[in-house]
Order: C-alpha cells, then sequence, then structure tokens
C-alpha cells in the first residue's frame, strides 16, 4: 500500500523547465527560484511585530523568464497548465493566481523600479494550500526574475516587503512578513529567529539528532482565507481596546501578559483569547530560542531534556492555536494527537495559518521511519485520507539558479 511517505527534495529538473520554456516561446530563458517554508514556532504573530522561527524546505517554485517586447507579461502556470498575460501600465486583480505575479510588479514599480515586458513560465513544487507558502514562494521568485531582467538591484528585504505588500494590497490577504523574509533568507541546515518589527534575525542550527518531519492532512477548509483576515482584524481591535489603558502601544507585541492580567476585563472573552494567544506565543519563540542556543553545550542526558522542553512549547503552542485562537481543524488535532502518542517524537504542532495544511514534527532521527509509516497508516484508517508526509532539510532561500549550478 502506498503510504504517502516521501522526502523533501527538489522534483523538477532545470534542465526540464528551460526545455519546456523553450518549447513554448521559442526563446532562451533564465531561472530563479524560490523555496516554501514550515514555521517551527510562533504562529500568527508575524502580523502583530511579534517573533516567529521558519525554515526554508526544499520545495522550490521555479520561475523562468526571457525578453519581450513593449510592456507587455506573458506568463505560463506548468503547475495549472494556464496561460494569463498582462500590461505593466494596466493592471487590475483577476481574482486568481495571476494576481501575485502582478501584484509583485505592482509593487516593485511603486518602489522606484522600471520593469520590462517579459515571457515567463512558472512551475512549482509547493504544494497549493498546505500552508508551506506556495503563494510567497511565487511572489519571491517572481519578484528576483522581475529585477533580474530589469538589471535591478537585489536587495532581499526589499524584495520580502514588496511581496508582502503584493500579497497584502493587490491579492487582499493580510499576511504578515514571516513568509516572504524567510523565501528570500532561508539558509541550509539552519532555522532563522525573525523579529517581524525590525527584521533582524539569526540563524540557529538544528540538532543533528532529530529531524522535521512534515504531515500534510491534505484539507483545506474553505473558511480559511476569511478567518485569516478576521483574526488580524481582531488583533487590531485588541490593540485599540488596550490602548486605552496602555498609551503607546501599537501592536499585539508591545502586550505582556502581566497587561492581560491586568487589563484583560476590558475586552470581550473572544479578543481576549486572540491577544492571549499572540502574547504567549511571542514568549514561546524566545523560550525556543534559548533551548537552542544549548544544544552545543549539551551533555546527551542535556539534550535530550532539551528537545522534550522544545517540545513542550510546540505542544502549548498548538493547543493554544486550537483553543484560544481557534485556527485548528478536526483533521489538524488528529495528526498531532497521533504524533504525541508516537515513539520518538518530541513535538508536534500545526504549521501555516491553519483550517487544514501541514503539521510539523520534532522526531528523532532513529524513529523517523517508523513515524512515517505509523502515521500515514492511522491517519488513513480514521479519516479515509492519504497523507503526504515529507522530511525536511532546512534549505536555501531565493537566488538565480545559475548563481548556484
Amino acid at each position: 500500500m502506498n503510504l504517502g511517505v516521501t522526502s523533501v527534495s527538489s522534483c523538477q529538473s532545470p534542465g526540464d523547465i528551460r526545455n519546456r520554456f523553450s518549447s513554448l516561446y521559442g526563446e532562451n530563458c533564465v531561472l530563479y527560484r524560490a523555496p516554501g517554508r514550515i514555521n517551527l514556532i510562533g504562529e500568527h504573530t508575524d502580523y502583530n511585530d511579534g517573533f516567529v522561527m521558519p525554515v526554508a524546505i526544499n520545495f522550490y517554485c521555479w520561475v523562468a523568464i526571457c525578453a519581450a517586447k513593449g510592456r507587455r507579461v506573458d506568463v505560463y502556470s506548468a503547475t495549472l497548465n494556464e496561460h494569463r498575460s498582462f500590461d505593466l501600465d494596466q493592471q487590475r486583480p483577476t481574482g486568481d493566481w495571476s494576481d501575485y505575479v502582478q501584484g509583485v510588479a505592482v509593487m516593485l514599480q511603486r518602489s522606484g523600479h522600471h520593469l520590462q515586458g517579459a515571457k515567463i513560465l512558472v512551475s512549482s513544487e509547493v504544494p497549493i494550500g498546505s500552508g508551506l507558502s506556495s503563494s510567497a514562494a511565487l511572489e519571491v521568485a517572481t519578484g528576483l526574475a522581475f529585477l533580474g531582467r530589469s538589471n535591478a538591484g537585489d536587495d532581499h528585504n526589499q524584495l520580502a516587503l514588496a511581496c508582502q505588500r503584493a500579497e497584502n494590497e493587490f491579492v487582499g490577504a493580510r499576511c504578515g512578513i514571516m513568509d516572504q523574509f524567510i523565501a528570500c533568507h532561508g539558509k541550509s541546515g539552519r532555522l532563522l529567529m525573525l523579529d517581524c518589527r525590525s527584521l533582524e534575525h539569526r540563524l540557529l542550527s538544528i540538532p543533528e539528532n532529530v529531524r522535521l518531519v512534515i504531515c500534510n492532512t491534505m484539507v483545506r477548509h474553505a473558511i480559511a482565507a476569511g478567518e485569516y483576515n478576521l483574526r488580524r482584524s481582531q488583533c487590531e481591535q485588541g490593540v485599540r481596546l488596550l490602548s486605552r489603558a496602555k498609551p503607546g502601544i501599537t501592536a499585539l507585541r508591545d502586550v505582556t501578559a502581566n497587561d492581560l492580567e491586568r487589563f484583560g476585563n476590558s475586552l470581550p472573552s473572544e479578543i481576549l483569547r486572540r491577544c492571549r494567544h499572540v502574547v504567549s506565543e511571542n514568549q514561546r519563540v524566545l523560550a525556543a530560542v534559548a533551548v537552542l542556543e544549548q544544544w552545543d553545550q549539551c551533555s546527551r542526558e542535556q539534550d535530550r531534556r532539551n528537545l522534550e522542553k522544545f517540545g513542550s512549547l510546540m505542544a502549548a503552542s498548538h493547543k493554544s492555536l486550537r483553543d484560544d485562537y481557534e485556527v485548528s481543524c478536526p483533521e489538524l488535532d488528529l495528526m498531532v494527537n497521533l504524533a504525541n502518542q508516537t515513539e520518538g517524537v518530541y513535538g508536534a504542532r500545526m504549521t501555516g495559518g491553519g483550517f487544514g495544511g501541514c503539521t510539523v514534527n520534532l522526531v528523532a532521527v532513529d524513529a523517523v521511519h517508523s513515524f512515517q509509516k505509523q502515521i500515514a497508516t492511522q491517519y488513513q484508517e480514521q479519516t479515509g485520507i492519504l497523507p503526504e508526509i515529507y522530511v525536511s532539510t532546512a534549505s536555501e532561500g531565493a537566488s538565480r539558479w545559475d548563481a548556484l549550478a
């Protein structure tokens, strides 16, 4: 029986993409790529100016590009087998995947870049709707391609911000900066701890005796996009109400647990729960950083205790997302519960926006194979759905492919 067990690895050949581009447009191309991501801890904190700990994974969105006359951009999605075109001077949302491409062009031009007409092929390995940030991978790869085509600079911080604005203002999804930032700045073998207010970031090593295993529930509930924007509005409402008692706060990043203890009675119960998740999640990220910083100096027994401590932070994160932020779903909860009952698992939680998608699991190296098979079998038995399970490595961020070849 096929259990949907696989490893996260590049399944696209750059040569195949170039050949397909040549067949489609009759031209040679330059290749760019940007990765998907998982977030080990720090969920729904990025748009609250908080802290996150994402990892770039070895699933990439590839963008092939060449010059075109005038201001026209032709885009073909090999993933969806669909063509779209737009004019760089007359851009408007269409309500489909091409808005991510158009939106990036709009924001780069607003930033002062003079873009030129282009022919583009998009081919993505990042599973769509899985919570692994296929949209940010598309945005960042497209942004790099536009900048490279126009001989512009490639400041990755500014690129990440432009891609975030594209999703916020053109697509209409009120995401934070995390997904675009890790797509730009991911490093092989490293976690990234990001302060979403200052954009200061640190690279942290992943312990050698564990693997990050992603379990895809294969479900995505239709309410996800609307509920995501609603959660952001609820956080903003919490800031407005709390600022009456604590002037000067501009985001939930500025609120402490003591503040919620003192002033929480002034909030509607639902808003209090939303705020409590964000405030406590920021604390969990900082605690996770402290655990990671101790690893190199640890004995084997201390190492095990630190893994358990990190896992307890992941468990508390999932509980908070389920109960206070209310963005989990039965399939995610089942996947986490199954993982927590499996030998060799130190921690499990949902990752991404919620209402479906994936969980991330911290698994001992020697338990990975049995974990994959056991989770896949049990999840399918209880849901009738065959999951996909990936062993993740921390991978490189966005770049021109020729620079890596």
